[in-house]
């Protein structure tokens, strides 16, 4: 036996859930058809109606910005674009498309990177997901771990009206390009001010907030007289104890 037990996936939804603020969840229909392949459920489902089962039964619903998706933000990711349209019969809640390097063909479909983000591809896939979550390796390509000129993929997704959340942006030095110096908030921010896009998806999550709040502009109220109203309200309030 291991030292750790490996966490649920229900287990996984309860820690969002039982947070005292929103937090979202971004899980992957992992290698669906290996698991569909093995695994045989007595009702005849597929993996993906277990994985949407288990997300509408904790409330998981909604198109992307609606009421519902504000109050549980989610989004699905997979590998495999069948799934993806597969499950788009089963829920309204948004999915990305998951691309891999540009050797790598669609584990379900057998299709090659340059078919996949194709613009007539991207044409299609945009009626079942809401974006592409590339590697971030093949939008700007590199060599001797510094970057190369960028591709114009970012531009056609965003003119299919799909939204790009890159993968995977890690701290430590062996992941960060020359280009960034060692310093991860640099990457964020050529990332999204200079490749424009919507997305990061991080193993440190906390470098990207820190990121956001370094960067998000002051609140209307900020002003002078409004921070000494509060001062002012403050004092009040201590004096009055």
């Amino acid at each position: 036996m291991g030292k750790f037990s490996i966490i649920t996936f229900e287990e996984f939804i309860s820690v969002a859930l039982d947070a005292s603020r929103t937090v979202g969840i971004y899980p992957e229909i992992k290698d669906p058809v290996f698991i569909n392949k093995h695994v045989k459920w007595a009702d005849g489902k597929k993996f993906e109606d277990k994985f949407v089962d288990t997300l509408l039964k904790y409330g998981y619903r909604g198109q992307y910005m609606s009421e519902n998706w504000l109050k549980q933000p989610l989004f699905i990711q997979s590998f495999a674009p069948s799934s993806l349209v597969h499950v788009s019969n089963l829920t309204d809640s948004p999915k990305i498309f998951l691309i891999d390097d540009t050797t790598v063909r669609t584990q379900d479909t057998n299709q090659s990177y340059w078919e996949i983000t194709s613009d007539d591809y991207l044409a299609y896939i945009s009626n079942y997901v809401v974006g592409l979550g590339p590697w971030k390796d093949t939008i700007v390509p590199v060599a001797k771990n510094y970057l190369l000129e960028p591709t114009d993929l970012v531009a056609r997704a965003h003119a299919h009206n799909l939204q790009v959340h890159p993968y995977t942006y890690r701290n430590e030095n062996q992941f960060l390009h020359f280009d960034f110096h060692q310093d991860p908030y640099a990457e964020f921010d050529f990332w999204i001010n200079t490749m424009g896009v919507d997305g990061l998806f991080t193993d440190f999550a906390g470098s990207v907030h820190k990121y956001q709040e370094l960067k998000s502009p002051h609140p209307k109220d900020a002003t002078a007289n409004s921070l000494l109203v509060k001062i002012a309200q403050l004092i009040a309030a201590y004096e009055g104890h």
